[in-house]
C-alpha cells in the first residue's frame, strides 16, 4: 500500500526471551504465521519506505479512503494483547522493532468505516473479520464451547470461548472471534496448513484425476498405511514450520487406493488431535460443525466423526465465511439486530455419527500421533 516514504530506523532484534512473552500477552505462538513477523521480515529484507500493512486494510483503503483494520485481524498480527484487543500494544512494538510503524486504527466488525461507489450506487463498507472467525460466526457457535472447523487449502478448528480469553495450555492459539454490539468474543484455535491442498497434491502426482474422485478412489481401509500432512509444515500445536510431510506403512501390495485413504484419514486426524486439544483446555465438546469444500467428501466426514468420537454436523453451503462476514455487514446497517438474529438459524445438511469404538479411535489416533511426533522430532533435529 502506498504511503509516506522516507528511510526507516535500523531495525532492532528481538530480545531473548520474545517467544514465551509474546504468547503470554497475545495468545499467540512466535511464529511466520502470523502477521507481524511478516512484517518485520519485509522491513529487514524488502524496503523501510512507505506502508506495510494487512490486505484488508488496502482494500478498504482503495475502497473508501479509510485506514483501519478490525479486531478480529488485529489480534492476528501479535501486536495487541488479549487484555486489550482493540489498541496496538507499545510493548510489543517496541520487542519487534515495529515501533515506528504507520499502523490503521482498530474497529469493530460492525462498524461503518465509510462508503464506497465502485460497484454502483453509494453503499457502505462494513463487517470486516477474519474468515475462520467469520465462518465461526456463520455457523451459529453464538455460545461458548461451540466448535467448528472449516475445510479450504488447510484445515482451521475454532471454538470459542466467549468473553473469556482463555490462554491455551495444549499449543492452541487464542485471539479474538469478533467484536460486536460493543462486546470482543475470543476463540482458542488450531491449524492444519494442508487440507484440500494435500487432496490437490495427490491428482498433480496423477494418483487422483481430480479433487472430486476421492470418495470413488479411497479404498476402505488404509491397511497400515500412515499419512501425516505436513507438506507446507506442521502447525498446531507441534508449531514446526520447517516440518515435512511422511507416507509411512507402504508394501509392495499398497495400491493408489489405500494411499488416498491415508492422506483423508492423515488430514481427519490431525483435525481429531485439535479438537483434543480443546477439551485438554477445558472445553467440552458435544459436536462438531464442519464446513468447506472438502466437507462434501464422505469419506473425510466420516473418518472425522470416526476419530474425533463426536457427531459432525455438515453446514449446508460448502462457503461459511462470506455469510459471516455478511452477518457482521448487517449488524451494522441494523443496530436493532442481536448476533444471533444477523443469519437464519443453521440446520445441518446432515449429520455423520461415529461408526467406530472408542477403543480403536484412540489406538488409531495413537498410531498417528506417533508418526506426527516422529516427524516434528526429526524437524527439531534437522534445524535446531
Amino acid at each position: 500500500m502506498a504511503g509516506p516514504a522516507g528511510s526507516r530506523h535500523h531495525r532492532r532484534p528481538a530480545r531473548a526471551g520474545a517467544a514465551g512473552h509474546v504468547a503470554r500477552r497475545t495468545g499467540l505462538v512466535l511464529d511466520p504465521y502470523f502477521s507481524a513477523p511478516k512484517l518485520r521480515w519485509l522491513r529487514d529484507h524488502v524496503t523501510r519506505d512507505g506502508v506495510v500493512t494487512t490486505l484488508d486494510t488496502w482494500l478498504v483503503h482503495r475502497l473508501c479512503g479509510a485506514f483501519v483494520t478490525d479486531v478480529s485481524t488485529a489480534g492476528r498480527s501479535m501486536l495487541t494483547t488479549l487484555d486489550d484487543a482493540t489498541a496496538w500494544d507499545p510493548d510489543l512494538l517496541d520487542l519487534l522493532g515495529l515501533d515506528d510503524e504507520e499502523l490503521p486504527a482498530i474497529v469493530a466488525s460492525d462498524d461503518v468505516v465509510g462508503t464506497t461507489d465502485v460497484f454502483g450506487p453509494r453503499v457502505p463498507v462494513t463487517g470486516l473479520v477474519v474468515d475462520q472467525q467469520a465462518a465461526l460466526l456463520a455457523q451459529g457457535c453464538w455460545d461458548a464451547g461451540t466448535v467448528k472447523c472449516t475445510f479450504g487449502t488447510g484445515a482451521f478448528l475454532l471454538a470459542q470461548t466467549g468473553t473469556d480469553p482463555v490462554r491455551s495450555s495444549s499449543g492452541l492459539t487464542t485471539s479474538p472471534a469478533w467484536r460486536l454490539r460493543d462486546e470482543t468474543r475470543f476463540c482458542v484455535d488450531g491449524q492444519v496448513y494442508t487440507a484440500a491442498s494435500a487432496v490437490d497434491w495427490l491428482a498433480g502426482l496423477g494418483v487422483l484425476g481430480s479433487a472430486g474422485e476421492v470418495d470413488r478412489v479411497a479404498a476402505d481401509d488404509a491397511a497400515g498405511v500412515q499419512f501425516v500432512p505436513a507438506l507446507t509444515g506442521l502447525a498446531a500445536p507441534w508449531w514446526q514450520p520447517g516440518a515435512t510431510a511422511s507416507l509411512t506403512g507402504l508394501r509392495l501390495g499398497t495400491g493408489r487406493g489405500e494411499v488416498v485413504r491415508a492422506v483423508v484419514e492423515g488430514v481427519a486426524a490431525s483435525v481429531a488431535h485439535l479438537l483434543e486439544a480443546v477439551r485438554r483446555d477445558g472445553a467440552p465438546v458435544a459436536s462438531l460443525r464442519v464446513d468447506g469444500g472438502l466437507t462434501r467428501s464422505r469419506v473425510l466426514v466420516q473418518a472425522l466423526a470416526d476419530r474425533a468420537q463426536v457427531p459432525v454436523e455438515v453446514h449446508p453451503s460448502a462457503h461459511a465465511t462470506p455469510l459471516g462476514a455478511a452477518a457482521a455487514a448487517r449488524l451494522g446497517l441494523d443496530q436493532a439486530l442481536t448476533p444471533a438474529e444477523a443469519l437464519p438459524r443453521v440446520v445441518p445438511s446432515h449429520v455423520v455419527l461415529p461408526t467406530w469404538s472408542h477403543d480403536r479411535a484412540a489406538t488409531e489416533q495413537q498410531r498417528w500421533h506417533d508418526a506426527a511426533a516422529l516427524v516434528a522430532r526429526t524437524e527439531r533435529t534437522e534445524h535446531p
